[in-house]
């Protein structure tokens, strides 16, 4: 019990009331939270998500996102978050992006404070380099 307390809140999912809902009644926010704790218990090395926060309001991703690139990185585990929403890069804080409309791997490195990278989302205060290579990191968009 104490295990599963701890990954609901690591991931955002910190509402005891919550906890005592079934799933089917659960907000979508609510249920990807819990997707999510689940798949993070589970005694795997990589965790794969598809629609990572497509189900939710641009808030709940941003939060969600934080919470859940601390919870990857405690934990030791490789993400990879399928998403095609790009404002939650500076909340997941990814190690590389595979961006489909470019067909094109960018590293995220380097916290610089001069953004003249073509490659710079919305307040990323890093810049994306394209490097096609051997490096997959511990998350991944």
């Amino acid at each position: 019990m104490t295990e599963i307390t701890k990954m609901f809140t690591s991931v955002g999912f910190s509402s005891p009331p919550s906890w005592l809902k079934p799933y089917d009644v659960l907000s979508n926010g609510e249920k990807m939270r819990v997707d999510l704790a689940n798949c993070l218990l589970m005694e795997k090395d990589i965790v794969i998500f598809d629609e990572f926060t497509s189900v939710v309001n641009r808030e709940v991703a941003k939060t969600g996102s934080f919470a859940v690139q601390k919870a990857i990185r405690k934990m030791d585990k490789k993400f990879i978050a399928v998403a095609c929403h790009s404002d939650i890069i500076e909340w997941l804080q990814p190690d590389w992006i595979y961006n489909t409309d470019e067909k094109r791997f960018f590293f995220v490195r380097e916290n610089i404070k001069d953004l003249k990278s073509k490659w710079t989302y919305s307040g990323l205060g890093t810049r994306i380099r394209n490097e096609f290579g051997k490096y997959s990191g511990g998350i991944t968009i």
